[in-house]
């Protein structure tokens, strides 16, 4: 009897423990919701809150990392030229001249355009709304600026002032992306993304040699001393290793000549055999797949953008309207044809050939401050 007592009485305890635990827990919850209490939380709420450090470190820092970012990017493309001729271009020589000339013409092509659309776009303004001045086609005031803001026209918090049709600060270009220069920035994605295909696609059966083969064909690299004198394969782990060779003797003891024509040492087998320009071929197969991968979601992205007349900063304020106004359409979209027209300044008798597959310095039509709409366009209009 007194174990069974002693049992119920254990039991009791327990349960008495495990409420007071659970109603310490719920007072502890119920207290931190009502010192944390907002009518207005939400989801968005709760992200915008969890990211304010990193806006904050964008807001205040990005315009001191802009310029190491414009140095890693030269750094990078510089890079990826050399290893081209130097790797590339003595492989394709011996392969073919005239493919040789051939990859050389067009690839000075496309890096012409890479490098031209690159430098506009980060030394060219995006366009700026006159501070101070009465603008008759205001659409609002910037709160930040206090001064008439356009149509299109949205606060940086980075450059810390307005920007007309502004898409988006990049640090790449430590610039923003707005009217003047958004063409640049969207052609420079285009020819990078070809050029790092065109690189891939010239560069595959380098890379496979090296990458998975990595046949030397017996070259002794850097002259090792171990090994000169020695056919030579490569080991498990990597390493070259001198071969056991077997020779014939005749019947007086001496090696027997021959005549045999020895196979003669491609580029293929240099390049394998050439430490450094193994590591070469890997670093350049790294960064144009990470640029290829990086640029092209980015190209898509835009391109969905300037299909529908918008820049990325309406993308999101349109697609939030959508969710409340199914019948909403965005005022300055004037078909996918026009749009990318208007986009790449193909007005006033410039043509596609001229004007965009070679570098040229022209600008938008217009002056970023009025913008024509599918309400008040003219018949006229191009």
């Amino acid at each position: 009897m007194v174990v069974i007592r002693w049992k119920f009485r254990s039991r009791g305890i327990y349960q008495q423990i495990k409420f007071f635990i659970l109603w310490k827990y719920s007072e502890a919850v119920l207290t931190v919701r009502s010192l944390t209490y907002n009518e207005h939380m939400s989801q968005s709420y709760a992200i915008d809150f969890l990211l304010e450090p990193i806006f904050w470190f964008v807001d205040n820092f990005a315009k001191y990392l802009g310029k190491v970012f414009v140095f890693c990017v030269s750094v990078l493309t510089t890079a990826v030229v050399m290893i081209a001729y130097w790797v590339g271009l003595p492989y394709w020589w011996q392969r073919c001249p005239y493919t040789a000339v051939f990859l050389v013409v067009f690839g000075n092509w496309l890096l012409l355009n890479i490098v031209f659309h690159y430098v506009m776009g980060v030394i060219t303004p995006p366009g700026y709304p006159p501070h101070g001045a009465m603008i008759s086609e205001a659409a609002s005031i910037c709160k930040k600026c206090i001064s008439p803001k356009p149509p299109r026209t949205h606060h940086c918090s980075v450059c810390d002032r307005c920007i007309l049709a502004m898409d988006h600060h990049c640090p790449w270009l430590n610039n923003c992306v707005g009217y003047y220069n958004a063409r640049h920035f969207f052609l420079y994605m285009v020819y990078m993304v070809a050029g790092v295909t065109f690189v891939i696609i010239a560069g595959i059966d380098i890379g496979y040699q090296v990458l998975w083969l990595n046949d030397t064909g017996g070259i002794i690299p850097n002259n090792d001393p171990d090994l000169i004198g020695h056919p030579v394969r490569l080991n498990q782990t990597g390493a070259l290793v001198p071969v056991k060779v077997i020779v014939e003797y005749d019947s007086i003891n001496f090696p027997r000549e021959h005549n045999l024509p020895v196979p003669p040492i491609t580029e293929t087998q240099r390049i394998c055999a050439h430490p450094w320009k193994r590591k070469a071929v890997i670093f350049m197969a790294v960064t144009c797949l990470s640029v290829l991968f990086a640029l092209g979601v980015l190209s898509v992205m835009h391109g969905k953008n300037i299909s529908r007349g918008e820049t990325s900063v309406e993308a999101h304020i349109n697609a939030t309207i959508r969710k409340t106004q199914k019948s909403f359409r965005n005022p300055y979209n004037f078909g996918r044809r026009k749009n990318w027209k208007l986009f790449l300044g193909l007005t006033q008798g410039r043509t596609f050939v001229k004007n965009v597959l070679f570098p040229s310095i022209h600008k938008p039509a217009g002056n970023g401050l009025t913008w024509h709409t599918v309400h008040n366009v003219s018949e006229d209009w191009p």
